[in-house]
């Protein structure tokens, strides 16, 4: 189906961007904050909250079309023309991605349902028991030692310090979403514990700004490996000076949905060298 509702369910989940999902007798579970999503093949269209969640007033076509400027990203458009950018709740995004830091899919898995069991409120379906994403004041008021028996080492820290910075209102996400790139980016990063990489995330998966680029060793990996020539990569590192330089050259040659660009040549190559994802 070739229209603003082309999706697919499983390699939209299955692209980095969310982990407390599960795939339960042939249907997707998923936490959205406050809210739990059941997603079946046959997506119910009509729901504000899918169409909120899938970004389905994005021009999808034509940011595909717009994309596809050479063979490289013509070829994991054309592997995954399905795989959607999601507009998730914004403090379980955040909290999401600090968490990810220096880690893998499935251990980022675990340590958020491990904060949601022990923070946030049991829900049950059918035979199912799920846990909402914590409130920003429950994290908040949590002690660290608390936060540490979730599992999230040096991480516990920086969980801590953003949740009181959104719960305390340093932090507002409607704000940031009015905001431009860089002054959102900004603003992130003064939160203890959020680099470029992680700020980008949050934009990019929850705060409309599909100009986002996260750029880690994966990204770095595939520019080097497919546009040497166009983005001359001379770093193995990515340092505070070198992220932005090759985020200004990333959305020249991309344009404003480079942020969408990046997630797709990021499953395309994850899928490659067959890397776990979710279940």
């Amino acid at each position: 189906m070739k229209n603003k509702f082309e999706i697919n369910i499983d390699d939209t989940i299955n692209s980095g961007q969310v982990f407390l999902w599960k795939k339960i007798d042939s249907k997707w579970y998923g936490i959205n904050g406050k809210n739990i999503l059941i997603l079946k093949d046959e997506l119910d269209i009509k729901s504000k909250e899918v169409q909120k969640f899938f970004r389905f007033d994005d021009d999808f076509q034509e940011i595909k079309k717009q994309l596809s400027k050479d063979k490289v990203m013509k070829k994991a458009i054309g592997n995954f023309p399905g795989m959607r950018i999601l507009r998730q709740d914004p403090f379980q995004c955040y909290i999401s991605f600090i968490v990810s830091s220096n880690s893998n899919i499935p251990n980022i898995q675990t340590r958020l349902q491990k904060l949601s069991q022990k923070f946030g409120e049991k829900k049950i379906i059918g035979k199912n028991e799920f846990f909402l994403f914590p409130k920003p004041e429950k994290l908040a008021n949590a002690s660290i030692n608390d936060i540490a028996k979730c599992g999230l080492g040096y991480r516990t820290k920086y969980v801590k310090k953003a949740a009181i910075a959104v719960s305390k209102g340093i932090i507002d996400f409607p704000s940031l979403k009015k905001q431009d790139y860089q002054e959102a980016r900004d603003d992130l990063c003064q939160v203890f514990g959020i680099g470029k990489k992680v700020a980008d995330c949050i934009m990019l998966f929850s705060l409309d700004k599909l100009e986002a680029v996260p750029l880690d060793r994966w990204v770095l990996r595939i520019l080097e490996k497919y546009y040497s020539k166009e983005f001359q990569i001379s770093t193995k590192t990515i340092t505070e000076k070198t992220y932005d330089e090759l985020h200004n050259k990333i959305v020249d040659h991309f344009g404003k949905y480079a942020g969408y660009g990046q997630q797709f040549l990021f499953k395309n190559e994850r899928e490659s060298f067959d890397k776990k994802w979710l279940g």
